[in-house]
C-alpha cells in the first residue's frame, strides 16, 4: 500500500512537473511572440518614419528647385527687359543722330544756296556794269 501511495505521489509529481514545464514553455513562446510582434511594430514605425523623412526631403528639394526655376525666370525676364531698354535707347540715339544729320544737311544746303545766290548776284551786277559800259562806248562812238 505504501508503495502504491508512493508511486501515485511520484506520478502526480511528475505530472505536475510536466504541466509546469508545459506552462513555462507556453509562456516563453508567448513572450517570444510578443517580442517578435513588438520588434515588427518598431521596424514598421521606423520604416514609416524613414519614409516620412524621405518624403519631406523630396518636398524640400522640389520646393528648392521650383524656387531656383522662379529665380532663373525672373533673372531672364530682367535681362530681357534690360535688353529691350538698351535697344530702345539705341534706337532713340540713332533717331537723334539721323535728325542731327538731317539738320546739318539742311544747314549745309542753306549755306550753299546763300553762297550761290551771292555769286549769282555778283555776276548779275558785273553783267549790268559791263552792259552799261558797252552802252556808253557805243553811244559815244556814234
Amino acid at each position: 500500500m505504501m508503495m502504491m501511495m508512493m508511486m501515485m505521489m511520484m506520478m502526480m509529481m511528475m505530472m505536475m512537473m510536466m504541466m509546469m514545464m508545459m506552462m513555462m514553455m507556453m509562456m516563453m513562446m508567448m513572450m517570444m511572440m510578443m517580442m517578435m510582434m513588438m520588434m515588427m511594430m518598431m521596424m514598421m514605425m521606423m520604416m514609416m518614419m524613414m519614409l516620412m523623412v524621405m518624403m519631406m526631403m523630396m518636398m524640400m528639394m522640389m520646393m528648392m528647385m521650383m524656387m531656383m526655376m522662379m529665380m532663373m525666370m525672373m533673372m531672364m525676364m530682367m535681362m530681357m527687359m534690360l535688353m529691350m531698354m538698351m535697344m530702345m535707347m539705341m534706337m532713340m540715339m540713332m533717331m537723334m543722330m539721323m535728325m542731327m544729320m538731317m539738320m546739318m544737311m539742311m544747314l549745309m544746303m542753306m549755306m550753299m544756296m546763300m553762297i550761290m545766290m551771292m555769286i549769282m548776284m555778283t555776276m548779275m551786277m558785273m553783267m549790268m556794269l559791263v552792259s552799261a559800259g558797252m552802252d556808253c562806248v557805243f553811244h559815244h562812238t556814234t
